[in-house]
């Protein structure tokens, strides 16, 4: 057991010691960071998580995506692919759910489909 009670105590003594240490260089610490951000321009800001904004001649990292590997950021800005325009919706469900009539049936029509109800039911009546 006395083995115990010296290495506690010894913790104790080390514990103390740390926290002097800690004490007396923090200034010392603050200043050494405080200059650095000066010399390097870095602000609050900075230091925040996701907000860094880097070094002004340094490139950004590029995401390497399907688009960049297929050689899509190649083409003609021209030849970009289209993005469909929405389409007004044909039919709409009891529950105030709607469907354009492309890509497949929705949950909520094929159920109604089955219990015996027809497309037209739900159509838009335009």
């Amino acid at each position: 057991m006395s083995d115990l009670i010296e290495i506690q105590s010894q913790i104790e003594k080390l514990q103390k010691q740390a926290t002097e240490i800690k004490a007396r260089e923090f200034g010392k610490t603050v200043q050494e960071i405080l200059v650095k951000m000066q010399a390097f321009g870095i602000t609050l800001k900075d230091l925040q998580p996701g907000k860094a904004r880097g070094a002004k001649g340094k490139a950004k990292a590029t995401k390497i995506t399907k688009a960049t590997k297929s050689g899509a950021l190649d083409k003609p800005a021209g030849a970009a692919k289209k993005v469909a325009a929405p389409v007004a919706a044909k039919y709409f469900g009891p529950n105030g759910e709607s469907w354009s009539g492309r890509g497949l049936t929705p949950r909520w029509l094929t159920a109604l489909l089955v219990d015996g109800k027809s497309r037209e039911d739900f159509a838009v009546k335009s």
